[in-house]
């Protein structure tokens, strides 16, 4: 198993293609954490997050075997989007109540400009306390809102990668992040939270 961890996860997926389990199990091992870090951020609910992370990888190995996967050099990202598309079947299904959501075509012409944050929001997001207060409100923001802003800032993402990711263009990735910035203001007027450092 040792030439093994010297392979890349699109090698290892490649090997397992092949007929190489050991390999699985190692791109497992590598990937699992990050891939249910992201899920349980998305879903807020372990038993859910569990759940979700077994169906994509159970849907990773079919798509693997059905040979749907192709070295492209981004096996991490390939694995979220599956990840993505299983979070979103199971959000459909469910009937949760939204704070802002978008007109149909993304239109944002019905924003005051004081409303929307500078979309330099990154310099405003170094402070610790401010980090810990916006990741307490993030919780409270409808899935695919909290989705991207977890992909920008914490997984440090680009829009254009976020849009591939989520399958999405990339203005509606970034009227995602704007509506969430949006409710995110909102929410901490309501709660008297400071989101402005000195």
């Amino acid at each position: 198993m040792d030439y093994l961890s010297k392979m890349t996860d699109e090698e290892l997926a490649l090997a397992y293609i092949a007929g190489d389990n050991k390999a699985f199990d190692l791109l497992l091992s590598r990937t699992q954490t990050k891939l249910f870090t992201y899920i349980m951020f998305v879903v807020r609910d372990k038993d859910m997050a569990n759940d979700i992370f077994q169906e994509t990888f159970v849907k990773v190995i079919t798509k693997l075997q059905q040979g749907k996967y192709t070295n492209s050099g981004k096996f991490g990202a390939w694995l979220v989007r599956i990840a993505h598309n299983v979070v979103m079947d199971w959000y459909r299904e469910q009937k949760s109540e939204k704070i802002v959501e978008p007109t149909e075509d993304n239109d944002l012409s019905n924003l005051s400009g004081n409303e929307i944050l500078d979309m330099n929001v990154e310099n405003h997001f170094v402070n610790e306390q401010v980090m810990h207060d916006v990741k307490k409100m993030m919780n409270m923001l409808p899935p695919t809102q909290r989705e991207v802003v977890f992909m920008r800032f914490y997984q440090e993402m680009s829009f254009k990668e976020i849009a591939e990711t989520t399958g999405v263009s990339i203005n509606t990735a970034l009227g995602r992040m704007r509506y969430a910035i949006l409710n995110l203001r909102r929410m901490a007027k309501e709660h008297s939270v400071v989101l402005q450092l000195d």
